[in-house]
């Protein structure tokens, strides 16, 4: 069963016992003055009244935990459910209401005829009156200092329960706190993990950058040397044929000249060329 279902279980049995003892103390409260007994009665009527109200209390904190678990229960039908008793456990605790302020009522009213019988005896003569006022005068003696330390108790208990709820509430803060101070550390181990290996990539892509700068570096200067050889050969190509020309036209060497030297090849570097003359002399 999951935790949220059990915890919402376990609101509804303290529901029915918190109810249950406020039925009891709405009885009690109701049958006071009914036994003949109207100022013992009427003093020990506080404290039922504050051990009902501390019911209420009760049962009004039940209602607000059963708000907030009911938004986190699993399934949609159990949400619904959750809010339809949460429904119930009002309308049931306005009835309470009602019945304690009837009650109540009803109370008054048994100890005020209570005390007009016993007045209307007290005010009669014999020994008897005067026995029966005597023992009243303890009773009440003992029931108000009784009902003192009572009403003191009870006012002590409802500070510890106050403090007991505030605590409570500062330990569920306290834990949803540290539920998301986790989370971000998660969330912020997983961004240190992301940023390392980003910068692993810009390393990466900075070595590939330097790497490229060289690539193409040595790739412009192989192309600048391959056009100044290709410069450097066309140009003394062309000066070849303007010599060529030059000596074509001045008569010094004929087209046969050039076709022979062209299919022997070229004379042997040790070997010095023949002078123009002789050529003047063929």
């Amino acid at each position: 069963m999951d935790e949220v279902t059990q915890a919402v279980e376990n609101l509804k049995k303290e529901w029915s016992q918190a109810v249950s003892q406020l039925e009891e103390n709405i009885t009690a409260i109701e049958s006071c003055g009914k036994a003949g007994k109207g100022t013992e009665e009427a003093n020990s009527l506080p404290r039922l009244n504050g051990s009902a109200q501390d019911a209420l209390q009760l049962l009004k904190s039940l209602q607000f935990r059963l708000d907030l678990l009911a938004q986190q229960l699993p399934t949609f039908d159990e949400v619904q459910s959750g809010q339809a008793t949460l429904k119930s456990w009002d309308e049931q605790y306005k009835k309470l209401r009602v019945s304690l302020r009837n009650a109540n009522l009803q109370a008054k009213d048994n100890i005020r005829q209570a005390a007009q019988e016993e007045r209307a005896l007290l005010l009669g003569g014999g020994e008897e009156s005067t026995i029966r006022r005597r023992n009243l005068q303890t009773k009440a003696g003992m029931t108000s200092a009784a009902e003192s330390i009572t009403e003191s108790l009870r006012r002590s208990r409802q500070m510890m329960v106050q403090e007991v709820e505030r605590s409570a509430s500062t330990l569920a803060t306290f834990d949803e706190s540290t539920s998301v101070l986790r989370k971000a550390d998660g969330e912020y181990q997983g961004h240190r993990s992301l940023l390392m290996r980003t910068r692993g990539l810009l390393s990466t892509m900075q070595r590939q950058d330097v790497l490229d700068r060289i690539i193409l570096t040595i790739g412009f200067i192989i192309f600048s040397l391959v056009v100044l050889y290709v410069v450097s050969r066309r140009i003394g190509l062309l000066t070849l044929q303007r010599k060529l020309a030059d000596a074509i036209r001045s008569g010094s060497l004929s087209a046969e000249d050039i076709v022979a030297k062209a299919q022997h090849g070229p004379a042997p570097a040790n070997v010095p060329a023949p002078a123009p003359q002789i050529y003047d002399e063929l």
